[in-house]
């Protein structure tokens, strides 16, 4: 019975050890295969394979760096008065498009509040989903209109429940005053936060919460 019961704990032992590094390598030749398909058109199409003596994994290694290459000149194309502009007259021409221009404008905020301070977000709160006594994060992205606040009798709020670790998407509700909690923490913490899992700088997020939202929450 001892020998079942060490046995037992050995494979639990070791699965524990080989299943975080199995999911790890999985994930990690999904992405790689998911970057190929974007990779080797560049790098067959800029013929870099006769750079690099027809090595295939060489000439797709050039391609990634001519890739990042472009996306810092890009970058720093935008920051200046004429990058601005270029790329604000695509932004604004995506946006005619209906369909594309939902999608362009959702993945563009949500990019925009893990690196700007300033987002189109006004404020983290949080909110009893999807049942009560469990908080889920949610971004304030405005006042409801007036037909809905006419409906619910008091002040309401657009709150946009992001989805972990895919904040692109999720769902919009329309909240009373008194079922927002608001939490004294940044957008781009809390969507990082998000994003992480929860795993993201965890000291910070939790001084980012005052003693006073804490005792509104478990209110």
């Amino acid at each position: 019975m001892k020998l079942t019961e060490a046995i037992k704990s050995s494979f639990v032992a070791g699965l524990i050890l080989v299943a975080p590094l199995a999911v790890t390598l999985y994930v990690l030749r999904f992405l790689v295969n998911w970057s190929l398909q974007f990779v080797t058109p560049v790098a067959r199409a800029a013929g870099l394979a006769r750079y690099t003596g027809n090595v295939e994994v060489a000439a797709q290694f050039l391609a990634v760096v001519l890739i990042v290459t472009g996306i810092v000149i890009l970058g720093f194309l935008t920051r200046q008065s004429v990058g601005r502009h270029l790329f604000g007259n695509i932004g604004r021409l995506i946006n005619v498009v209906p369909l594309v221009s939902t999608i362009y404008s959702s993945v563009r905020q949500v990019a925009d509040s893990l690196v700007e301070r300033k987002t189109g977000y006004e404020s983290v709160v949080l909110v009893e989903y999807p049942r009560e006594g469990v908080y889920m994060i949610g971004l304030v992205t405005g006042a409801s209109p007036a037909p809905v606040e006419e409906v619910a009798g008091r002040d309401v709020y657009n709150v946009f429940l992001p989805n972990s670790p895919n904040p692109t998407a999720g769902r919009l509700v329309l909240l009373p005053e008194d079922q927002v909690h608001e939490i004294d923490m940044s957008v781009r913490r809390g969507m990082r936060l998000v994003v992480t899992t929860g795993m993201g700088d965890e000291s910070e997020s939790a001084a980012a919460v005052s003693p006073k939202a804490l005792e509104t929450v478990q209110k």
